[in-house]
């Protein structure tokens, strides 16, 4: 278990010169949750779909059923078991205020398991959180509280790791309590992006130029004689990653800072966040650039309803705007937590033609630090305080309605501004909705994914997440429910598991229950193959056993299958 750790620990004194922060935290204090090499495919604060990454992923060999251990003593504080997300999950609490977690597991202890089991027959459900006291289930540092798998969302066999502050829920770079993975590798920068601003909120219509970057082994420049040109209010931003020593797999930087004349004007740090505010990554980057080419641009001037808080030493929004025409130098620092940096120098100055005009676009101004209302013919939207940015010149129109449907396509702005929250959306159904089917209507996407929805008053109204075009349909289909190793009347001895796969055409699964001669029995899922089983046991009678399975939909579309087997 600790064969490595005299080779961490001097990875962890000869990183402690690099980064400052390792002295809030106590060191040595949390072991690896995994007796493998600190190998990893994603790394804290890293970008990923509306949110930052908030721990380690730690490689177990692209297989299941690695031990994995506690870091340190303290007590089982929350098991949670979640359809997609962090799937088979536990939580440690330890007497030093700092909570460490444990994602995607495949299995938990035996001790673990019962008290998980007890709790889900007792809800009568298969996805479950729930918190414990500090005497049900202390632990030790070291003893082994499950086993690594691939449940939940995960995209294939890891450990998601973290530690956060018990207190304040905010999870903190592992690599800060010197759980440290080996690094030897500068990031590297691949681009710098000019965004000319000239006073208007950010948006996709901000007129952008590339300035292509060489070099390497920490040293980046322009093309010769390239002076960066600025006609007026601008912003800049970065292409930038890293990689450690240990696995080609690129990530992210642990900081970012601009300098202007040997003056910090934004400086960006992943030592930590709060849950709250993590969807505000989608205001840090370029999202016109990352939802239209997948290019992440990390802008490095704050919109106005930003509300992140990794950013120190930010002079004027970290907007540039100067009307002399000296030259200036400016230089991006890129470091990743082991100390590595790498250097972008540059030169900037103000040129009166430079400026670039945004695209006039004719539409509804709405105000980021207001609630706004939009109430047209057949549509209400809502949009909250704290959801927009920046204020957005909003665009909506409708075209005509798919086949099938029951209502207009209302194309609601695009999908290239984010939203930091909900919004509400109700679409006025077509008169031609039939009564019987009210409770059935639901609103869909563009690519006709489902956003939920409850008929009220003509309406159908829902939350949505993201600007895009939308459009009222009916679910009448029921789940389908497909038997993989059972039939009627089958022999079940020596078979551990009865197996099923669901699946639902629209509105998704709501619920799955079972009965075995008319009681409840568990059945586990597993959302990302539609596998659906139940783990015979003690409770499962032998001989004669009648088993009924119903699946249900969002809009309670119901499947039964019944069958009868023998044990």
């Amino acid at each position: 278990m600790f064969k490595y750790l005299f080779i961490l620990s001097l990875l962890t004194l000869l990183c402690a010169f690099a980064i400052g922060q390792e002295a809030q935290y106590p060191q040595n204090y949390f072991i690896r949750p995994l007796d493998l090499p600190p190998i990893i495919s994603g790394n804290f604060g890293e970008i990923r779909t509306n949110h930052f990454h908030s721990g380690l992923d730690l490689k177990t060999n692209q297989r299941e059923g690695y031990p994995v251990y506690a870091s340190a003593d303290g007590f089982i504080s929350r098991i949670r078991v979640q359809i997609g997300g962090g799937g088979n999950a536990l939580y440690i609490s330890h007497p030093n205020g700092y909570t460490t977690v444990y994602m995607h597991l495949r299995n938990f202890n035996e001790r673990i398991s019962m008290t998980l089991k007890t709790y889900q027959y007792r809800m009568q459900k298969f996805d479950v959180d729930f918190p414990l006291l500090s005497v049900e289930i202390p632990v030790k540092r070291g003893d082994i509280i499950g086993w690594s798998g691939n449940t939940g969302s995960s995209g294939g066999p890891h450990l998601h790791f973290e530690i956060r502050d018990t207190k304040t829920e905010e999870p903190i770079n592992p690599q800060l309590f010197g759980i440290r993975i080996p690094d030897q590798v500068k990031p590297v920068i691949t681009g710098l992006y000019l965004y000319h601003l000239n006073g208007e909120p950010f948006s996709e219509h901000t007129p952008k130029q590339l300035y292509p970057v060489s070099g390497s082994g920490g040293i980046y420049n322009l093309s010769p004689q390239t002076i960066v040109n600025i006609g007026g209010e601008s912003g800049l931003g970065i292409a930038c990653s890293d990689k450690n020593s240990a696995s080609e797999n690129s990530n992210g930087p642990y900081s970012i800072e601009l300098r202007l004349e040997d003056q910090t004007i934004y400086s960006a740090v992943w030592e930590r966040f709060s849950f709250d505010n993590s969807r505000g990554m989608n205001s840090h980057v370029d999202y016109p650039a990352m939802i239209a080419t997948g290019r992440r641009i990390q802008k490095s001037f704050l919109e106005p309803g930003n509300p992140l808080k990794i950013y120190n030493n930010v002079l004027n929004n970290g907007l540039l705007n100067f009307s002399d025409q000296n030259i200036r130098n400016a230089q991006y620092i890129v470091k990743d937590i082991a100390g590595n940096q790498s250097v972008l120098n540059f030169k900037i100055k103000f040129s009166p033609g430079a400026a670039k005009p945004s695209k006039a676009i004719e539409g509804r101004k709405l105000k980021f630090d207001q609630v706004n209302d939009f109430d047209t013919i057949g549509l209400k939207l809502n949009i909250p305080l704290k959801t927009l940015y920046s204020d957005l010149n909003f665009v909506y129109k409708t075209t005509a309605r798919p086949s099938g449907a029951y209502s207009p396509i209302h194309h609601i702005h695009n999908r290239l501004i984010p939203l930091n929250g909900p919004l509400t959306l109700a679409i006025k159904a077509d008169d031609n909705l039939p009564a019987e089917l009210q409770s059935k209507a639901l609103i869909v996407n563009h690519l006709k994914k489902t956003q939920g929805g409850i008929f009220e008053n003509g309406y159908v109204r829902t939350e949505i997440r993201n600007f895009d075009s939308f459009y009222i349909v009916t679910d009448t289909l029921a789940p389908r429910i497909v038997p993989v190793n059972v039939s009627n009347g089958a022999s079940m001895v020596n078979i551990p598991r009865i197996m099923f796969r669901i699946s639902d055409n629209l509105s998704g699964i709501k619920t799955f229950n079972a009965m075995i001669n008319g009681q409840w029995v568990l059945m586990e899922y597993e959302p990302k193959t539609g596998s659906l089983w139940h783990r015979f046991d003690e409770l499962t009678a032998k001989g004669k056993n009648d088993f009924v399975l119903t699946v249900s939909d969002m809009k309670d579309n119901l499947s039964t299958y019944r069958t009868v087997f023998y044990r």
